[in-house]
């Protein structure tokens, strides 16, 4: 698959790169996508939720009235759920919520992400290029040129490029990653993946094992 190089002012190189059909030709796998992206969401919580419960709750042991005779139900505790102040029912409890996946089949789910990013002629194949110093205005202005000022971007790089980086940071819905940084979720995530020339390499590299 062949896809055109551009430049940062959005200019045509004459060049094109050439996208390995075992990494960006695929037949998307959506249930695999579906799992990345579910273990993904799922290591971002923290599981860390507890309510109190009646055992841990400070207040006396006496039985509150007498067994029976009241007309009311029967009441042992003062800290049973039932009364203000008392224990949750059955509240949350810190948990773990991760679970494992194997590389197998992570690999198709982001081969499957890319593949689909690639049919929908998502893709954007930028020249490598450095950046004297960390200047926001300049990152937006490459992002008009592109045309993608109003679009999730998530940008790929083959190297470390700390001021694309830093110039990007505080700009909503757009994202700088390396090759190496690279999962299901960010590229489904992303209207426009823009991957500069360097990080093809890596990215085949890393998938096609």
């Amino acid at each position: 698959m062949k896809v055109a190089v551009l430049d940062k002012n959005g200019k045509d190189t004459g060049r094109k790169a050439d996208l390995s059909k075992e990494v960006f030709g695929i037949e998307p796998n959506n249930h695999a996508v579906y799992l990345d992206v579910k273990q993904y969401l799922a290591h971002q919580r923290q599981g860390t939720s507890k309510a109190k419960e009646r055992a841990e709750i400070k207040g006396s042991t006496r039985k509150i009235k007498k067994q029976k005779g009241t007309g009311t139900a029967r009441a042992g505790s003062i800290k049973s759920g039932v009364f203000r102040g008392g224990g949750r029912m059955f509240g949350p409890r810190p948990q773990d919520h991760t679970f494992k996946l194997n590389k197998n089949l992570k690999r198709l789910a982001r081969r499957s992400a890319l593949s689909m990013k690639a049919n929908d002629k998502s893709i954007v194949v930028l020249e490598d290029f450095t950046m004297e110093a960390a200047k926001t205005q300049e990152f937006t202005g490459m992002l008009k040129s592109l045309g993608l000022e109003n679009k999730k971007c998530l940008f790929v790089l083959g190297e470390t490029n700390n001021n694309v980086y830093l110039s990007s940071r505080n700009l909503k819905g757009t994202e700088v990653v390396m090759h190496s940084e690279l999962s299901t979720y960010k590229i489904m995530n992303a209207n426009s993946l823009v991957l500069f020339e360097g990080s093809l390499e890596g990215i085949e590299q890393n998938l096609s094992k």
